[in-house]
């Protein structure tokens, strides 16, 4: 399975389990880790590739991949034969009044367009594990439902919420998506300022890379939370490398999620800002 790298760190945990291996492209900071040329994609495949999977818009990184690059890894998938398998719970938050484009909605991919949601992240009900797969592919449907039929334990007051949510009007995901994007401005405009901080304007979702003048975010962010305080408080970042299958990439980067509001966000900066400046100092 080909996936472009910084990518959703459970992949890799799913995809051992199931005894799939991960073929990363990477791409990079410095372009906000908008999506490769196609052909590095096709530069992978090989008899043993049957799918590419994405996230749009992406977590770790934020970027929002637009119907251009997505009509051209429909069109591998249609030489190849392969399934495109796009996973789109953040498609409510793009931001600048980029447009949205389905996978779904790309055409003559019927049998290769496979579609994961869930509430969990459109209604910041992150343990509420309900979703949906989404395909036209009648194979698909048939080999997913007998799975689904041997499931044990469904998330039944989970359902009940999730059906509750999902008669809540536009008003709602719209105040979500503005405060979304007054985060996103704020830590970007804070990361901006920072010496020797390489950073972007995310396109969507709540997440966003960076680069920090460090050796190593591992240590960098156990530091942060063993020994490091300013006002009395620190932060949680995630180290980069953890989005990464290639070895020694994203040693100097980390994940912010901008999931608290704008006064902490500003505060989580102060801290940021102080804690870089004791490290290079």
């Amino acid at each position: 399975m080909i996936v472009p790298e910084p990518f959703y760190a459970n992949y890799n945990g799913f995809a051992h389990m199931a005894g799939v291996n991960i073929c990363p492209i990477t791409s990079y900071i410095e372009d906000g880790f908008a999506l490769p040329d196609i052909a590095a994609f096709e530069e992978v495949i090989t008899d043993k590739t049957r799918a590419i999977l994405l996230c749009n818009p992406n977590n770790p990184t934020g970027c929002l991949y637009d119907r251009a690059s997505l009509e051209g890894l429909a069109a591998l998938a249609r030489k190849y034969d392969l399934f495109l398998i796009v996973d789109e719970v953040y498609r409510e938050f793009c931001f600048d009044n980029q447009e949205f484009t389905s996978i779904l909605n790309i055409a003559d991919i019927e049998d290769h367009a496979i579609v994961i949601d869930s509430v969990s992240k459109r209604y910041s009900a992150c343990g509420a594990r309900v979703g949906a797969l989404v395909t036209r592919n009648e194979s698909v449907l048939d080999a997913v439902s007998r799975f689904a039929k041997l499931r044990l334990g469904s998330p039944t007051l989970e359902q009940f919420l999730a059906e509750a949510m999902l008669d809540a009007d536009d008003r709602y995901l719209e105040m979500v998506k503005s405060e979304y994007d007054l985060r996103r401005k704020t830590v970007y405009n804070r990361l901006s300022q920072m010496p020797g901080v390489v950073c972007y304007l995310p396109g969507g979702a709540f997440y966003s890379f960076a680069q920090f003048p460090i050796d190593d975010a591992d240590r960098f962010c156990q530091w942060l939370l063993e020994d490091f305080d300013y006002q009395g408080a620190t932060l949680m970042l995630s180290p980069g490398a953890a989005f990464y299958t290639t070895p020694g990439l994203g040693k100097n980067e980390v994940r912010l999620a901008y999931v608290i509001n704008v006064q902490k966000l500003e505060a989580a900066m102060d801290c940021l800002e102080k804690s870089l400046g004791s490290v290079s100092g």
